[in-house]
């Protein structure tokens, strides 16, 4: 619909060009016109938004600024050429066309990029509710800065808006992290889903990997530029560096992510079991009616059953913290599970061999699956098949015809991101249901006892 928009803007502007170049028309008789056509194109934006795939979100808000502002600068003209009777030259017609094109069009831009998603459809009994908070680990210096602050963890919380009427202490705690250069809502459905069967799901956001967060004070902080550059040269097809210098530079990150993710786990029991906050708990906005609200969240929580789950770098994370005795089971999402290289010797990766004991679900791509294959093929050791080798409950299945974003919301957000980072020719919507399905039923055998998991070769 938003091109549908696009095409009938431009319909409008080049017809009232047209019609302008059949005669000599005054500056006076110009100006009126012009603002009759940008009010009328107010009109056609606000009739088109009883349609699907038009409203007010950010995909049109840049637009109605534009068309807002256009009307007003016609009202504006019109009344200083009120009397103008000199004619109107053809070049600044042109001229204008031309400038209405660059406006309108450059302002859809987000409305092409993204689209007009509205989440998936939850199977659960419950209703969703949301809320945040910023955690401040005061034993952290922020490397990222330079100004002494400390490292700060937003966790955004999901869980049933029903639960004022739970049992104390009966859900069980999910966390998740997101990949590199992505952000906390990167899973939203899946968060969702779980949280509809009675979860509580905190996803955790890590500042400077995170493709924008905000912190205490209320500021945008977006990703930081070197690790974008780094994160896409390791990942690319053609990484031109060396096993020791490639393993230096992951190394670096996997530490901070999972001190990200053990401090907000440390943080969240203690809170949980103490029914209180210490000073590392931040709630910016609405501070008290947050606090109450996280409070009774984590008045649901059970401590005992916390289970970890994250895409790509995320997911690498979840593995290595899932280390844990306090960890129930992890979630791996088409991750290679850095944060089990140890090192390098004699140009040879080093993995960590000590036994897996917490139930452990890699869920990969088909791309993802014959890399594997291609990597035993030539006796090469994979560090995937290493760590499940040595789990004492590995699980490993793939999807068909889906590649690495495929794991995430994104292909049904922006399907153009999406294809630019990596997409399977399977339809997006159907593969996020199943993985979202797959961890579920995952979650539900080894945190509430359910039914045996035991996944098909693939799906």
């Amino acid at each position: 619909m938003a091109m549908v928009l696009f095409l009938i803007f431009m319909i409008m502007e080049i017809g009232f060009v047209v019609f302008e170049f059949t005669k000599r028309a005054s500056k006076k008789d110009w100006t009126n016109k012009r603002l009759i056509v940008n009010a009328a194109e107010i009109a056609v934006y606000l009739l088109m938004m009883f349609l699907p795939g038009i409203d007010f979100s950010f995909r049109f808000k840049v637009l109605a600024l534009i068309l807002v502002i256009r009307v007003l600068l016609a009202a504006l003209f019109a009344l200083l050429n009120r009397k103008n009777e000199k004619t109107k030259k053809r070049a600044a017609i042109i001229g204008s066309l031309i400038l209405s094109i660059i406006l309108l069009g450059g302002s859809m831009i987000p409305a092409f990029v993204f689209a007009d998603y509205q989440g998936r459809e939850t199977t659960g009994e419950y209703g969703v509710s949301t809320c945040e908070a910023i955690l401040v680990d005061q034993a952290r210096v922020e490397t990222f800065e330079n100004d002494g602050s400390y490292r700060e963890v937003p966790v955004h919380f999901y869980y049933p808006e029903e639960i004022g009427s739970i049992e104390k202490n009966s859900l069980p705690l999910v966390i998740f992290s997101h990949g590199a250069f992505g952000y906390y809502q990167s899973n939203t459905s899946t968060y969702m889903e779980l949280a509809s069967h009675g979860y509580v799901v905190v996803s955790l956001d890590h500042p400077y990997h995170s493709f924008f967060t905000k912190d205490t004070n209320g500021n945008t902080i977006i990703v930081d530029r070197d690790f974008i550059q780094s994160a896409m040269m390791i990942g690319g097809d053609n990484n031109p560096l060396s096993d020791e210098e490639t393993y230096e530079t992951t190394s670096v990150w996997m530490q901070l992510r999972e001190a990200d993710m053990n401090f907000v786990i440390d943080e969240l029991k203690v809170a949980a079991q103490m029914s209180d906050f210490d000073e590392s708990w931040h709630f910016n906005g609405k501070g008290q009616n947050r606090q109450e609200t996280v409070q009774t969240i984590l008045g649901m929580v059970n401590t005992d059953k916390i289970g970890l789950m994250g895409h790509s770098l995320g997911g690498a994370t979840a593995v290595t913290v899932g280390r844990r005795n306090d960890v129930s089971a992890v979630v791996d999402l088409d991750g290679t599970m850095l944060g089990e290289e140890i090192g390098v010797i004699d140009g040879k990766l080093q993995y960590n061999e000590e036994p897996y004991n917490t139930p452990l679900f890699n869920l990969i791509s088909e791309l993802h699956h014959e890399s594997e294959a291609e990597a035993e093929a030539v006796d090469y050791s994979y560090v995937n098949t290493v760590v499940l080798s040595h789990a004492a409950n590995g699980h490993e299945t793939y999807i068909k015809n889906s590649a690495h974003m495929n794991f995430t919301d994104l292909p049904l957000l922006s399907p153009v991101l999406a294809r630019f980072l990596g997409t399977g020719s399977i339809d997006a919507g159907e593969c996020i249901d199943q993985v979202n399905a797959l961890v579920l039923q995952f979650f539900d055998c080894y945190l509430k006892g359910g039914q045996p998991f035991s996944p098909e070769e693939y799906y």
